[in-house]
């Protein structure tokens, strides 16, 4: 067994600032789930969280408007509008 030697750390200053902030989040709780519920991959659960969405879309007239219209948003959604 050996021992464990620190690489330098490479990463760019935004970066190591952005891990930071992700390390020091709270845990997240397990989640409780009725008996009776299908699985799902754990990537279902933590999409949940609140990081922005992106969806096409284009801006008209100052005003922000998705491309698809079966897109629904909740009030105060981070949502990023992608327009080519």
């Amino acid at each position: 067994m050996g021992v464990d030697i620190p690489n330098d750390d490479h990463r760019s200053p935004a970066r190591r600032a952005l891990d930071e902030a992700l390390a020091s989040e709270p845990m997240r709780e397990i989640p409780t789930l009725p008996p009776n519920t299908p699985f799902r991959p754990i990537e279902a659960v933590l999409r949940a969280s609140k990081r922005p969405s992106a969806v096409p879309g284009v801006v008209e007239n100052g005003v922000v408007r998705p491309l698809d219209p079966t897109v629904k948003l909740v009030e105060h959604a981070q949502v990023l509008i992608v327009t080519s």
